[in-house]
Order: structure tokens, then sequence, then C-alpha cells
């Protein structure tokens, strides 16, 4: 890059960098209120304990906003070079928009592949940790803990899991007043049921659930009671905690793939999954996306009048495609859209209205 593209570069950056800091701070903010409010109220805790799960929830409500995060932030640069002359100047000298734009869109999609390769894991674990604390903390309240749900299963077996409640010992996961359901399948693909265990505690080791105090009953016989019984298992901690959380949204992105084929061997429909597997691969075009719709609103020269008004307007469309991102989400996990329309559609129309507009306001 020439030295007039580092500098526009740069300027945009540490206006992202801006943004990103004062979002952060309304949402530690807006996260703080809320759980002071849920958890402080029912719960004997400091606020340094409600603060550490703030910190714990904050980074994957931030990460579904960084699209917006990039566009005020372009937008403010942008705006700033476009007040101070600078970009009249750079234009009047025939330097083409395009030739600042693409290197902030380009920086904009490799931040995109970070934030789903790198900062999306740390997210999703710090998520789970927030889950964990925060189920620690309600236990010590009157409130009744929810019941687990889980299920797990593989070409020949498919087992439905319940507890009471559970816990997290040395990374292992601990189930108490557990009832396990044990279907196979038939020749015609189709679960029948086998056999039910009831066990006062269900632990998850590696490729196996050890039992306790178990008594095992099958279809059409006496129930057996056992001291111990180990059981195989297609779930591992990490697994089992990120299903106890149930939405795609708490699992990190390199282990989707495995989520996707363990939902999907357990009989369940893995379209949430999938979907936000495709919603991540698409991350990187939606960052792009807004940096040059940051752009298309902010080149717009200051003698013309409007300015202000332009931005604006970008502003509210960065509203309209996070609905729509929303919107399209929804009507695919309902199967009225395919999952890969869905997933692709906002990134794409929102990089296409970016470009058309550059066209326009640039080349006429």
């Amino acid at each position: 890059m020439m030295r007039l593209e580092r500098y526009v570069l740069a300027r945009s950056l540490a206006s992202v960098g801006a943004a990103l800091t004062l979002i952060s701070s309304v949402i530690l903010l807006v996260q703080f209120v809320d759980l002071s409010r849920t958890i402080g109220e029912r719960a004997d805790v400091s606020p340094a304990d409600i603060f550490g799960l703030t910190l714990l929830k904050s980074p994957s409500v931030i990460l579904i906003l960084l699209p917006f995060v990039f566009l005020a932030g372009g937008i403010g640069a942008y705006v700033s070079l476009n007040r101070r002359s600078e970009l009249i100047a750079m234009r009047a000298a025939g330097v083409s928009a395009w030739r600042f734009i693409m290197p902030s869109a380009f920086a904009a999609f490799v931040a995109g592949i970070l934030s789903v390769v790198a900062l999306n894991p740390v997210s999703a674990a710090l998520n789970a940790r927030f889950e964990a604390d925060r189920t620690r903390i309600q236990s010590t309240t009157a409130q009744a803990p929810k019941d687990i749900w889980l299920r797990q299963g593989d070409e020949h077996t498919q087992m439905v899991i319940h507890a009471k409640s559970r816990d997290t010992v040395q990374g292992d996961v601990r189930l108490r007043g557990v009832s396990l359901f044990v279907y196979q399948k038939n020749r015609f693909g189709q679960p029948e049921f086998k056999r039910r265990l009831e066990a006062t505690e269900a632990m998850l080791r590696p490729g196996f659930w050890q039992l306790k105090d178990v008594r095992e009953a099958t279809a059409g016989e006496s129930s057996v009671q056992s001291d111990s019984l180990t059981i195989r298992s297609t779930l591992d901690p990490e697994a089992a905690v990120e299903r106890f959380g149930g939405e795609p949204d708490t699992i990190a992105f390199w282990r989707l793939p495995s989520a996707i084929k363990q939902t999907e061997d357990s009989g369940f429909s893995a379209s949430g999954y999938r979907l936000r597997f495709q919603q991540l691969l698409a991350t990187p075009v939606m960052f792009a996306a807004m940096a040059i719709l940051a752009a298309a609103f902010s080149l717009r020269l200051v003698r013309l009048g409007g300015l202000a008004g332009l931005a604006g307007a970008g502003f509210v469309l960065g509203f309209m495609v996070f609905f729509f991102d929303k919107f399209s989400g929804a009507l695919g996990r309902a199967d009225i859209i395919p999952l890969f329309a869905a997933a692709w559609a906002p990134a794409v129309v929102a990089l296409l209205f970016g470009l058309t507009l550059l066209c326009y306001t640039e080349d006429g």
C-alpha cells in the first residue's frame, strides 16, 4: 500500500477502536445492571462477583455487535476526513475512492476471520464459564433448579438422559437424580424402547457414563438393582456442557461440525447448528460489507450539504441489516428458506448495496 492508503487505513482502524471501546463500555454497563437486577437481588453476592459474571458474559454480546462497530467506526473516520477536506483534496488530485476504501474493507474482512477462528472460541468458553458460575450462585437461593435434559446416540442406539441437577468436578460433569431411557433402532431405523435406568448419580468419563446406585428395568422384566454401572457415551465433558446451554451461539466455531454430527446421530434436527456454522462463515463478508457501507454513506462533499443526514441513514441501514440477519435466521430455523440463503443473504445483500452505492457515488 502507498502512504495515502496506509494513512486512511490507520485513521479507519483508530476510529473502529474508539467505537469498539464506546460500545463495549455500554455493553458492560448494561450487563452489569441486568445481572445485578436478576441475580444480585436473589443471592448474597458481592459487586465483585457480579462484575466477574459481567466480564464473562459481555464478550459474546460484543461479538454480535462487531459488524456495527465497523460501520460506526468507518462512518466516523470518513466523516472526519471529509469535514477536514482531506477526502476532497485526495479526490481533487485524481485519487479514486476505491484506492483508500479497499484496504479498509480488506482489513475488516481479516478482522472477521480472526473473530470467527480466535475470538469466537474464547467467547464460547467464557460463556460456558458464565453459565456454570451463574448456576452455582443461583443454587444457593430458594429458586428451584431447572431439570437437565440430554440426548446422545449413534447409528444403533439412542439415549435420553434426565437429571434433577448437575455440577462440574475437576472438569468432569456430574448429574444427580438421573433417569436414562435407552432406545434401539430397528431394521427400519425407528427407535424402540429397550430399558430404563434410574441412578442417584452419573459421572461423565471419557467414553462412558459411570452410574451409582442403579436400578435397571427392561421392558417386560422385573427391575435389577446394582451399586454401579457403566454406559457407553458419545459425549465428552465439553460437549455435555455445551448441550446444557442449549443454544448454538454457545458452541465454539471449531466444535460446531462435531455438534452437528452428534445431534443428528441422536435423532435431533441440527438445523440450528448448521445455520450458526454458515453464519460464522459469512461473518468476514459481513464485516467487509459494513466497511464499504460506511464509506458509501460518508463520501458526499461537505459543500453539497446533507452529510450528517446521509451518515445517519448509514446507521439506520446498519440496524436494518442487523434485524434482517435475525429475521432471515428465524426463517432458516423454521425451514421456511434454505439455511445457506438464511445465513449468507444479509451479508451478500449488504455488500452488493454498498458496492452499488459506491459505484453510483464515485463513478457516476
